[in-house]
């Protein structure tokens, strides 16, 4: 997975630009809103919220914009109503893909969705087709500096499932509903976690050879996260290093 997670990278360093930065906050004040919506507004009852709340924070998106979206949640303001939906579909060189979205219009959507997928070389899937290829995870980012032990031992009493090395960082996994203990524990022990969410990690991969099979997975990949509605998109390419650096440069 190592050249998914080196994408990932590239995607935050994209992320600094003022149209990203825009885009990037609209997403996570409508995450904040369905949270709250869906488990009430109180954070230290609503995990979810108080993930999303987290987020928001730690990308500078303005304390009073994220109390007005808690409150469209829960009722205190009027606002659109949004509804989560999640499309699973196939890429250039049959790599899988899930995409999650919230929208206040399902065909508007699906239709925008599915056009997505048919320009850029990909097609849609029945719900249910790819989504057994992954598994929904928590996953945190750990300075590489961290010793290993210290954080295996932090993570094995927290419930976490597993550390790996993604060179510059440590990952750490964990099941979904461990992720606050374990990202608590680490704050107990003075580990510095860098980022923390929950994932749809694929159980296999799909290498990706050659430049232009790369460009055209990438291609798709984009335009459907620069979709407004879109949320997040998992997939299961493996694209080697050396062509993921050829390919954003």
């Amino acid at each position: 997975m190592s050249g998914h997670s080196k994408w990932a990278t590239t995607k935050h360093k994209k992320a600094a630009t003022d149209k990203a930065r825009g885009k990037l906050f609209a997403k996570l004040i409508r995450q904040v809103e369905v949270a709250a919506r869906e488990g009430g507004g109180d954070l230290s009852a609503n995990a979810t919220l108080r993930t999303m709340y987290d987020k928001a924070r730690a990308a500078s998106v303005p304390l009073d914009t994220i109390e007005r979206a808690v409150k469209r949640g829960t009722g205190e303001l009027e606002g659109v109503r949004y509804e989560a939906i999640t499309y699973e579909g196939y890429g250039p060189g049959g790599i899988a893909l899930i995409v999650e979205c919230l929208s206040d219009n399902r065909n508007r959507t699906g239709a925008e969705v599915r056009s997505l997928f048919s320009r850029n070389g990909g097609s849609m899937a029945e719900p249910g087709a790819v989504a057994w290829q992954f598994e929904r995870k928590g996953v945190l980012s750990v300075p590489r500096s961290v010793p290993e032990e210290d954080l295996l031992l932090a993570v094995a009493d927290a419930g976490g499932d597993d550390v790996s090395d993604e060179e510059e960082t440590w990952q750490v996994t964990t099941p979904p509903a461990s992720l606050g203990a374990v990202r608590a524990a680490l704050a107990d022990a003075g580990i510095e976690v860098l980022s923390d969410e929950v994932v749809m990690l694929p159980t296999t991969t799909v290498a990706v050879d050659g430049e232009a099979e790369a460009r055209r997975v990438l291609r798709l990949v984009e335009a459907l996260e620069d979709h407004d509605d879109v949320q997040a998109v998992w997939s299961n390419f493996d694209i080697p290093d050396a062509l993921l650096e050829l390919v954003d440069a």
